[in-house]
């Protein structure tokens, strides 16, 4: 049987340079992704590219051994494996050797990466350890929200943003021939790392009492340390910074639009950004995982390649283990390097951090490496059948699985509700590609149906509880508040009405 998509190899084409826009729409740019972020520009920075953990993890462990005054230190997963356990001492001999050393570890991410015994060495050393956003009985949905950041900020003075996180599936086994997760991250210097401090101070703050002992000084108080301008884009839930300035980023785009996701699960109003941009003449290309370690995710994934190439848009999927990263580069003059994927659990859901770049040598960088990693890609292409009997080549990922990016579960639950929505309110012409999810969305929705009917107790158990949980969280929530609100009155003497 044909099928409508099939790999084909991954040859970059020759791209003809665009005009360049004009000073007064350059300043109305730079206005218009200062407002979209939420984030200054900030000149006067030096910046390297880190590519996979064996440029990443050494630069850190050096920055830690280095660390003379304080170490502020933020991720998803701190594995407790022999990567994990190498950074631990690093941050351990630190602590002791007198710096001041803060990590928060996102509680969602530790789940099965580390025990307690672990985490006991690192406060038994020194080590100020906190958890942010541990899971509460009296705020379920709360758990939704994840601090997805990864960076470190040493001394005040060095600072880095990245991708990754810290565990031995990122590293691989070269003594058997596994290579690395595919991931990027950038080293700062500069004016910028004073907003990277503060971001970190914020996030800490989410978690607890503020952050004590963390000097942060102002941003012209600092040195310039090199010649690039530099966003630092610290996002929260609802803030959507990166969603707007992804957005403009697509509307602006004049030549290229090259993207680099681990996640990849579109909203339909970006995916329509991408398609106009494509349209226009733009050379948007994506670049993927081939496989996952989130499997349901790459499923929703590949569901929405056929609108991105009916619209001349280019995906490649990665041929080596893990694909990771997640940044982008545009038009030679613009690039994105960071914890934030393109979904709608990254974009709204998490706090993020990202950096955005404004440096052509750096954007130049960026769009070697990218040609680099698409020697090692496979392109997807419309309209030629695959042969019967071909056998997709086999890859290699890590032992465990990874608890990264599992968040974006609820962007595929999006996808999968406005689909729902349109061929049931016939609001818009579907893709072939969805009647997949139709058919397993609407199979189950019978069988739940047939449940339901043969044995109700079985259905009605599940709403029962849900509704005596939640409305034991909202009388818990409401009694606390009225608590607070009687305390602070009978503080400022004011009498019960």
């Amino acid at each position: 049987m044909q099928t409508p998509i099939q790999r084909a190899g991954a040859v970059a084409p020759s791209r003809s340079p665009r005009d360049s826009a004009s000073p007064s729409l350059r300043l109305l740019g730079e206005q218009a992704l200062s407002r979209a972020a939420g984030a200054p520009l900030v000149s006067g920075n030096r910046i390297r590219l880190l590519r996979d953990a064996p440029e990443n993890y050494p630069a850190w462990l050096d920055a830690i051994g280095g660390a003379q005054r304080s170490i502020s230190f933020e991720t998803y997963i701190l594995a407790d494996d022999p990567v994990g356990n190498c950074f631990a001492r690093a941050l351990a001999a630190a602590a002791r050797r007198g710096v001041r050393v803060w990590l928060l570890q996102d509680w969602f991410g530790a789940r099965g990466e580390a025990g307690r015994a672990f985490w006991q060495r690192l406060r038994s050393a020194g080590v100020d350890v906190r958890w942010f956003n541990p899971f509460r009985i009296v705020a379920p949905l709360a758990a939704l929200r994840r601090n997805h950041r990864k960076s470190m900020v040493v001394d005040g003075r060095i600072g880095f943003v990245t991708g990754l996180c810290i565990a031995e599936r990122w590293a691989g086994d070269p003594d058997r021939g596994i290579p690395p997760w595919r991931d990027t991250g950038v080293e700062l210097e500069g004016p910028a790392v004073v907003d990277l401090a503060r971001a970190f101070a914020s996030a800490w703050s989410e978690a607890g009492p503020p952050i004590e002992g963390l000097e942060i000084p102002r941003v012209e108080d600092v040195a310039p340390a090199g010649a690039t301008a530099i966003r630092i884009i610290a996002t929260e839930p609802a803030t959507s910074g990166i969603y707007r300035l992804d957005q403009l980023i697509a509307a602006m785009a004049r030549r290229t639009l090259w993207l680099t996701d681990a996640y990849l699960v579109g909203l339909p109003s970006y995916v329509q950004a991408l398609r106009a941009a494509a349209t226009d003449g733009v050379d948007v290309r994506i670049l993927v995982p081939g496989t996952s370690d989130l499997g349901l995710v790459k499923a929703l994934g590949v569901a929405g390649y056929r609108p991105l190439l009916e619209a001349g848009i280019r995906v490649f999927e990665w041929n080596g283990p893990m694909l990771h990263a997640k940044s982008a580069v545009a038009d030679g003059r613009w690039a994105r390097v960071g914890s934030t994927n393109l979904n709608l659990a990254s974009w709204m859901g998490n706090w993020e951090l990202d950096v955005a770049v404004e440096d052509e040598a750096f954007a130049r960088e960026m769009e070697q490496m990218f040609e680099a990693d698409l020697t090692n890609a496979t392109e997807i292409v419309l309209g030629v059948p695959r042969r019967r009997g071909t056998v997709r080549p086999k890859r290699i990922v890590g032992r465990r699985r990874g608890r990264e990016g599992s968040a974006v579960a609820t962007a595929g639950a999006i996808r999968v509700g406005n689909t729902m929505g349109a061929a049931l309110g016939g609001y818009r012409v579907l893709a072939p590609a969805e009647a997949k999810a139709l058919l397993v969305a609407g199979v189950a929705l019978i069988a739940a149906a047939a449940l339901a009917l043969l044995f109700p107790w079985v259905a009605l158990a599940p709403v029962v509880v849900t509704l005596v949980w939640l409305g034991i969280a909202l009388v818990f929530h409401g009694a606390k508040i009225s608590r607070e609100s009687a305390r602070s009155r009978r503080r400022k003497g004011v009498p019960r009405t």
